[in-house]
């Protein structure tokens, strides 16, 4: 019985972790690839400085986790990732507290790109 609940309540871990924020989009690293030149769309990369300088998406500005993403345009939407979409997941939570309207977290991030 211990087991069963272990395994539960591990599980629900997991699909807490996993589900996106409310109000957040998410889109495939496929789908990045056809909207990458689009104009009225952000895209943040929420990853070091050294990852991102290690292995990045031109159209992408490096804006780490933790940083003022207040000045960020709230007319467009703003598509974030980083290595595994853990830490966009954070930033797209970030960015609906601040209010913006448009936020899409790419999944699986760099590491799926």
């Amino acid at each position: 019985m211990e087991t069963i609940l272990l395994i539960a309540v591990i599980a629900a871990f997991l699909f807490w972790r996993i589900k996106p924020a409310k109000g957040v989009h998410t889109m495939t690293t496929a789908q990045l690839k056809t909207v990458l030149n689009d104009k009225d769309k952000v895209f943040v990369d929420v990853r070091t400085p050294a990852e991102y300088k290690a292995r990045n998406v031109k159209q992408f500005k490096n804006i780490p986790l933790g940083s003022d993403f207040s000045k960020l345009p709230k007319d467009k939407e703003i598509v974030v990732i980083c290595q595994s979409g853990m830490r966009s997941k954070q930033a797209c939570n970030q960015l609906k507290k601040l209010g913006y309207e448009r936020v899409t977290n790419v999944r699986g991030g760099m590491s799926a790109y």
